[in-house]
């Protein structure tokens, strides 16, 4: 049988590099398998690939390791390719964040939604478009999937404009789940849910006992409205007045509304990310060191990409809560040319959307407000055209002045320029 080849593009990454390896390591099913790791820094791709090795090493999965800076050098004959790449990632994330403030845009993160998340898309986009055109060439049966920001708008450009098999992943569902269980105080691993919607911005469907498959909706209800105030107070607000719990935490919910900035308007915490860094360096180099145990990492993430990618390769039937996938028709009440987060089934190469059919009016009113919003941000980014990045940004809902709208396309066409460009 031939063993799977896994490609990592952006392996350095801190959010989902270790997570990734970590589920790499801990997949039996994978023991022999090729793993390629991809990135443009030479220290964090040393860094990674020392680590890949005592992860290897310990875990008797007799894997390939290879590493690059190059990625055309070893896409021929991959199977799959783990994208968690991002161009200066604070850096620009700050100009992002500020520059609407500037202007006097009330917006709360600038990553996913709202203007932040055009220019985050106008650069990003384009790079992944160039990846996906080596895959086209080198490698045109492997699977994309992709954990890098703006999600949704990511998965719907290279969907709409590609030939390339792209879903993406995140944990958003994860992190709800967690809290309604301790709104609930019942232990997370007996509570299940099913959720739809946009990445970052779903809504539980459901949320049951896993033994029983009790309803437990009415219990959150009753429970929440005695629950400490200062616990998710945005989310809160946004289900009690919608009726369902949406996705994934205050912040990142209110990139998408135009009173989103209620959900605080601190932004990311760039300070805190840089010592987050500094502490995962620290960690990696007492692992590959001896100092720390590598057998505590020896441990599943919660990330799902490896066990997509297990399901692929073997063909076991498998059922993943949460991916980012082009609707077409998954969710009936949306339009079909948008990105849309729902359930799959995965398959042996074949992933199946889970049909949803209609959202609650409630819920599609609140989506709606993003599907022009995305449909058209990602056809500036793919066209890199000015004119449409500003047509983009007047049909989001969080601007709320043409002139603001023009200063903040000006000045952040700038600052991203170099990355811009025509990707067709």
């Amino acid at each position: 049988m031939k063993t799977a080849k896994i490609v990592f593009i952006g392996a350095g990454s801190m959010s989902f590099g270790i997570p990734t390896f970590k589920d790499i390591f801990t997949t039996p099913e994978l023991k022999g398998a090729t793993l390629s790791l991809v990135d443009i820094d030479p220290e964090n791709l040393e860094r990674m690939y020392g680590l890949a090795l005592k992860m290897n090493e310990a875990s008797g999965m007799e894997l390939n390791i290879e590493k690059t800076m190059e990625r055309r050098e070893v896409l021929p004959g991959a199977d799959f390719i783990v994208n968690s790449l991002a161009i200066e990632r604070c850096d620009l994330w700050k100009h992002d964040f500020n520059v609407p403030l500037k202007y006097g845009i009330k917006h709360c993160l600038g990553e996913n939604g709202g203007p932040g998340a055009l220019f985050f898309g106008m650069r990003t986009i384009p790079l992944i478009f160039d990846i996906c055109k080596d895959i086209e060439e080198l490698c045109p049966n492997a699977w994309f999937l992709n954990f890098s920001n703006p999600e949704s708008r990511i998965v719907l450009a290279v969907n709409k404009y590609t030939k390339v098999k792209c879903i993406g992943l995140c944990h958003g569902i994860f992190m709800a789940q967690s809290d309604v269980s301790i709104i609930l105080g019942r232990p997370y691993d007996e509570i299940e849910v099913t959720a739809a919607g946009m990445n970052h911005f779903q809504w539980l469907l459901t949320i049951r006992d896993k033994a029983t498959g009790e309803d437990l909706y009415p219990l959150l209800k009753k429970k929440e409205a005695a629950y400490d105030p200062s616990f998710r107070p945005f989310t809160r607000k946004m289900f009690n007045a919608v009726g369902l719990w949406p996705t994934c935490s205050d912040d990142h919910l209110g990139e998408y509304l135009p009173y989103g900035y209620e959900a605080g308007m601190e932004g990311y915490d760039f300070e805190q990310d840089e010592k987050d860094r500094v502490k995962m360096k620290e960690d990696i180099k007492a692992v590959v060191s001896g100092e720390k145990d590598v057998r505590d990492w020896l441990v599943k993430s919660g990330e799902k990409a490896v066990e997509v990618i297990t399901a692929l390769y073997t063909g076991k039937r498998t059922y993943i809560p949460s991916s980012v996938v082009y609707n077409g028709g998954a969710i009936t009440n949306l339009p079909d040319d948008v990105a849309v987060e729902i359930p799959i089934i995965v398959e042996k190469d074949h992933i199946s959307k889970v049909h949803i059919g209609d959202v609650p009016q409630s819920v599609r009113s609140l989506l709606s407000l993003q599907c022009g919003a995305q449909q058209m941000a990602v056809d500036a980014a793919v066209y890199g055209d000015k004119a449409m990045a500003y047509q983009a940004l007047l049909a989001d809902p969080v601007i709320n002045s043409t002139e603001a709208a023009k200063n903040i396309l000006d000045e952040l066409w700038a600052i991203n320029e170099k990355y811009i460009k025509c990707s067709l």
